[in-house]
Order: C-alpha cells, then structure tokens, then sequence
C-alpha cells in the first residue's frame, strides 16, 4: 500500500521509478497469482509422500531417548479417583529380529512416580498407552489403504499455507482384519504440513472402544476412546525426524449416565537424543621417575 502511494503521488516527477515501481508491483502480483493457484496435489500422491515419510522413519530413525511426562487418571461421576504422574526417560530402540528384519522397541527407565522413587520399573497407572512411536504415523499410508477410506478435506485456495487434511474410516472384513494396523472400526484425521509434507498432528475416534473384553459369563465393557497426537520436527544423527510431543488419550464409558467413567492419559516428550555409546582410550600414566 505505501509503494502504491508513492507512484501517485509522484507519478509527473520520477516517470521511470514508477514504471519500474508498477513493474515489481505487477511481477509480485503474479507470483502470489501463481502461488494460488498452484496445484494441491491430490489424495493418491499426498499418501505416496506419507509412505515415503514412513519407509524413511522405520529405515532410518536411530535409536533415541528423550523425557517423559506421564500424568494418567480415572474418574468416576465427578470424583477424580487415582491420579498417577510419572516422570521418566523413554527409549526407542532399533532390534534385529531373528529373521534379519529391524523392530522398534519402546522402553523406559522411570525415575519417579508421584513425586517419590519407583518402587518398580514397571510402568502403572489407571490408563495406558504404547505404539505410538512405532505405528501412529502408518495409520494413513498406502499400507493401509486395503483397510481404510482416505478423503482429502478441500483446500482453501486463498490460504495455500494451511495444513493439508486427510480424513480415514476403517473399512474391516473377515478378509483384511488380520492385515490392518487398526482392529476396531475407528475414523479420525490427519495435519499434513505442505512445506514438508509431514503429519503435524493426527485425531483417531473409537467409537466402540473395548475396554474389557467378555466371556460365556458377561458382555464385553464398551467405551469412546478418542486420541491424539501432536507432533514436532526432532534432530537426530544430523537428520530431521517428526517425533511426538503430546500425545492424549481419553476413553470414556457410561456417556450420559450417572455411572461415567473417564480413563485419561496424557504424556509430553522433550530433549530427544540420539542413544549411542561413546568410547576413547585414555593415555597411560607415565611411570614416575625414582
């Protein structure tokens, strides 16, 4: 607005300015005309970035540890009944299967619980969560795509800047169950970042949730379970990776009634390293001299 200004106030004056003013007007114009209507690339080619992304994360993400903040809860009617907050060091550690193929193992040394010492390492709290270092970024691939409906939301031309967003519904069948990284009819959504075309952030909504399975005897227990996931760009071995930064969980059973229940679960990751052992040999000590 103040170039434009300039050129008519003093158009009589400084003819050559102004053209050459209009001109870089004109040619910035066209670039932002441009990057609006730059082609959003489609469902198919947005999945086949995402498989690429993912077939780089399971070949290529080191085996790492970062702080956990766990901070995990069940509540009844309007009582919060248990809390458990526990404050740990997660790993992520790449396994060589006896079949030559590489694993991703989650682990963690927990350092307290409650504010106290661990009377276990074992992790423990009223909700639990794990994989999501390991299969949370498949849940939209081409991989998954024989048990899965993508839809990719419309993109907003005017803000090409914004997220790209895929929305899933599983589709299971006798047929692909086996096969497919998500058991129970769930729908959700991803954020794609459009610079790098990585997920900024991924929602998965069980609408059915199995909290407990049944038997002969009883039905099984059913409840919501809804998660999420933010993720964030993490330096590692001299390569980018997006790791997880929160990621919530919440099922919820008795929706309703006087008898809701609320398991939640809710963990921070921070100060990613990569895990390797450093060695050096240190110089003997001379003999001293008699």
């Amino acid at each position: 607005m103040m170039v434009a200004r300039q050129n008519v106030r003093f158009d009589m004056t400084f003819r050559t300015s102004a053209a050459a003013i209009s001109l870089v007007a004109l040619l910035g114009f066209s670039s932002a005309l441009s990057a609006q209507q730059a082609k959003t690339p489609s469902l198919e080619e947005i999945l086949e970035r995402l498989d690429a992304n993912l077939n780089h994360y399971d070949a290529s993400v080191p085996s790492f540890f970062c702080d956990e903040h766990v901070v995990s809860q069940v509540e009844h009617g309007s009582r919060t009944e248990d809390t458990t907050v526990t404050d740990s060091i997660f790993r992520l550690r790449r396994t060589l299967d006896p079949d030559n193929t590489t694993a991703l193992v989650e682990s963690r040394q927990i350092k307290t619980v409650n504010d106290k010492s661990p009377t276990s390492q074992k992790m423990d709290g009223p909700t639990m969560l794990s994989g999501a270092f390991e299969g949370g970024l498949a849940v939209v691939s081409l991989k998954q795509a024989a048990c899965t409906n993508y839809k990719l939301q419309r993109v907003h031309k005017k803000r090409p800047a914004d997220p790209y967003v895929v929305s899933f519904a599983t589709v299971l069948m006798p047929q692909n169950t086996a096969r497919c990284l998500l058991k129970e009819n769930s729908k959700g959504r991803v954020f794609i970042d459009p610079a790098s075309m990585q997920i900024t952030h991924l929602e998965l909504t069980t609408p059915h949730h199995v909290i407990t399975p049944g038997d002969i005897y009883r039905s099984p227990f059913i409840g919501e379970r809804v998660i999420t996931v933010d993720y964030a760009p993490v330096l590692l071995g001299g390569e980018t990776f997006w790791m997880p930064s929160t990621i919530d969980l919440r099922v919820t059973s008795g929706a309703g009634t006087f008898h809701k229940s609320i398991w939640s679960f809710r963990a921070a990751y921070r100060n990613y390293h990569k895990l390797e052992v450093k060695s050096r040999i240190l110089p003997g000590f001379k003999k001293p001299a008699r």
